[in-house]
């Protein structure tokens, strides 16, 4: 197991946000991810669940803990949170710092088939198996590893949906803030997959939400998409979650949609409505 080197812990709603840093195997690199431990976590008496959340283009593991207020809603569930970073940082390949949707901090959760790409940019397989594995492994005592759910926010909605698609029975509960729901059929996913998977289209709908679903064959799970309807992204055709929706019907995988009048693709939209997210979850997780 990684050493981890903790970077900061700060008390909130009486839990700990707290952010650790490994080095990653998968990634060969540095990596920082979040962790919030409730108050039912003191003590280690008791195991808890968890959910992972994955952020969305340009962020870091800081923008969810600081800007959702979802500690509040945590803390009453007694939920554990982990929430990883977007992408390797620190790696240098020619032309990841030069657009805000492709390379630094625009990993899209997938594993790179291409070169340079395909060496660092393996956050499929971090977030699914090295993170995965050590949170269960080096926080053991408190973390129910039979209650894990996943939620995300844009390319992280993307990342969660297909983390539970690709990975049954992995996660028990997932939600999403404004998915990338088919990317394969939208500019950013075009973009993505065209510079981290190459040319070859039958790679690229192994990463895709909506095409995923299609050919589920695992546990029950319910989808929850939550979308602003006055988000230019949904507006503009990059995030397609009635695509979801339809696709989901036609399979008979249960599928939820809540659009929500007038918000768009912020943090003052995530939490406005976290709290709901999180009695998602903890009615699953915690039945």
């Amino acid at each position: 197991m990684e050493a981890l080197q903790l970077l900061s812990s700060n008390k909130i709603f009486g839990g700990y946000q707290r952010v650790y840093a490994h080095e990653s195997f998968e990634l060969q690199c540095k990596m920082n991810f979040s962790l919030y431990l409730p108050p039912q976590a003191e003590g280690g008496d008791v195991k808890l669940p968890v959910v992972f959340f994955l952020s969305g283009l340009t962020c870091n593991e800081q923008n969810f803990i600081t800007k959702s207020g979802f500690q509040r809603y945590a803390a009453e569930h007694g939920i554990i949170v982990v929430g990883p970073d977007t992408s390797p940082r620190g790696v240098k390949i020619p032309g990841d710092d030069e657009s805000w949707d492709f390379g630094v901090g625009a990993g899209f959760y997938l594993d790179a088939a291409k070169e340079p790409w395909s060496k660092n940019y393996r956050m499929g397989s971090y977030v699914n198996k090295e993170l995965y594995d050590l949170i269960l492994q080096a926080f053991s005592n408190v973390v129910d590893p039979n209650r894990i759910g996943i939620m995300g926010h844009s390319m992280g909605g993307h990342g969660a949906f297909v983390s539970v698609l690709r990975n049954p029975g992995l996660y028990k509960s997932v939600s999403a803030f404004a998915p990338i729901c088919n990317p394969t059929q939208c500019p950013w996913g075009e973009k993505a997959f065209t510079g981290y998977l190459g040319d070859d289209k039958s790679q690229w709908v192994e990463w895709d939400t909506t095409e995923l679903v299609k050919k589920y064959d695992g546990p029950p799970i319910t989808l929850l998409v939550d979308q602003g309807t006055d988000d230019k992204f949904y507006i503009e055709k990059q995030l397609l979650p009635e695509n979801l929706v339809e696709a989901c019907r036609s399979v008979g995988v249960p599928v939820i949609l809540n659009l929500r009048e007038e918000y768009d693709h912020s943090y003052y939209y995530i939490a406005s409505y976290i709290g709901e997210h999180f009695d998602f979850h903890a009615k699953i997780l915690k039945a």
